[in-house]
């Protein structure tokens, strides 16, 4: 059975999606089999993964209706034991399209059991805001892996983050844990990294990855180029610490 993993934080500009991306290749290339699911209307993880977000027959909006199966949705990468369900702005409408429909919280979770056991990880990638998408996600995960930016307001708003994984747990997804916390944009030059990522241990009751992800050029540049940084820049800062990441994930099983 895979393990079902939700990268959330409503905060933008944290490192989800670089993190969805390039977790979901490094396991990928440790053999596991992979799916990623893109639940961000802004598309951003299915461009980064080389496929054209405008230019694909089915979306995970698609599925969210109904208007094909979630076998339909699913896209083979060009990189090896990596599939991805992709998204584009379509998916914004969805709220809207949702409205009044029974068990709408659970809409992606009831697709994703038909294929969850043909998946080692899936990983979703959740939109930053605490919306239906983001609320399905967490109906749909076993855990939530939150990364936080190393920066002076990373605490900000954390708080909501865990009340509202809690109020999911208790109300809608009784096994839904939270993953743990990885910290991005690691800049080892700066106290304020290194502080904040103290303030965070001292504060917060979470498991916290011994992974941390650096502030790394190659890492910014390999979106633009539809390529995971274990692809683009394999010797990279980055790729090595994605690679650790995985290792780290794969251990918890």
């Amino acid at each position: 059975m895979g393990r079902i993993i939700a990268i959330a934080n409503q905060k933008g500009g944290v490192g989800k999606t670089t993190t969805s991306i390039n977790l979901s290749a490094a396991l990928a290339e440790a053999g596991k089999q992979v799916l990623v699911i893109d639940i961000d209307p802004q598309g951003n993880t299915t461009s980064g993964l080389g496929i054209d977000k405008y230019n694909v027959d089915h979306t995970v909006y698609d599925m969210i209706l109904e208007e094909c199966s979630i076998e339909e949705s699913v896209l083979a990468t060009d990189f090896d034991n990596l599939y991805l369900i992709p998204s584009n702005v379509d998916l914004a409408g969805a709220e809207i399209e949702l409205i009044g429909v029974q068990n709408k919280e659970y809409i992606v979770k009831q697709a994703v059991n038909q294929i969850k056991d043909h998946y080692d990880f899936i990983i979703i990638d959740c939109p930053p805001s605490l919306n239906m998408l983001t609320i399905n996600a967490m109906t749909t995960a076993n855990t939530v892996l939150v990364p936080i930016q190393c920066e002076y307001y990373a605490l900000e708003g954390l708080s909501q983050l865990i009340h509202t994984i809690n109020l999911v747990k208790e109300r809608l997804n009784p096994d839904l844990d939270i993953e743990g916390v990885v910290f991005t944009m690691y800049d080892a030059r700066t106290n304020l990294s290194l502080q904040v990522v103290e303030n965070v241990k001292n504060n917060l009751n979470q498991t916290i990855y011994k992974t941390i992800i650096p502030r790394n050029v190659r890492l910014a540049e390999a979106p633009s180029h539809g390529l995971p940084i274990t692809v683009y820049d394999s010797k990279s800062a980055g790729a090595e610490s994605y690679r650790l990441l995985a290792q780290e994930v794969i251990q918890r099983q």
